[in-house]
C-alpha cells in the first residue's frame, strides 16, 4: 500500500492507503473526500477533480499531458502545480504524496 493525503479545503486532511494503479481521484470518490466532485468518472473530459499538488511531489508527480492542460483551461484557479486527479496514477514513487483541493472546482 502507499500513503496518499489528501487535504480538503477547509484543512481537514484524509491520510489514505492506496493501491498502486489506482488515481488520487478514484480515491477521493471512494473515500468521499469533499470537493472532488469527478464529473467525468475519470476521462480527463472535466475539469472537476482539479487539485494542487504539494511543492514538495511536484517533480515526482510530474508534468500535465496536453490533453489535461487543454481541461485544465476550464478549471478555477489554476497554479502552476496544478493538476486533474485523475490523471495521477499512484506508483511507489509517490509513496507520501500531498495533494490540496481547491475552494470549488471547474
Amino acid at each position: 500500500m502507499t500513503k496518499l493525503t489528501i487535504v480538503a479545503f477547509d484543512g481537514t486532511r484524509h491520510d489514505l492507503e492506496v493501491e498502486p494503479g489506482s488515481t488520487v481521484m478514484e480515491n477521493a470518490v471512494r473515500n468521499s473526500v469533499p470537493g472532488i466532485e469527478a464529473e467525468c468518472g475519470g476521462a480527463c473530459a472535466c475539469a472537476t477533480c482539479h487539485v494542487y499538488v504539494d511543492d514538495a511531489w511536484v517533480a515526482a508527480a510530474g508534468q500535465p499531458s496536453p490533453m489535461e492542460e487543454d481541461m485544465l483551461d476550464f478549471a478555477v484557479d489554476v497554479r502552476p502545480n496544478s493538476r486533474l486527479s485523475c490523471q495521477i496514477k499512484i506508483t511507489p514513487a509517490l509513496d507520501g504524496l500531498v495533494v490540496n483541493v481547491p475552494e470549488r472546482q471547474g
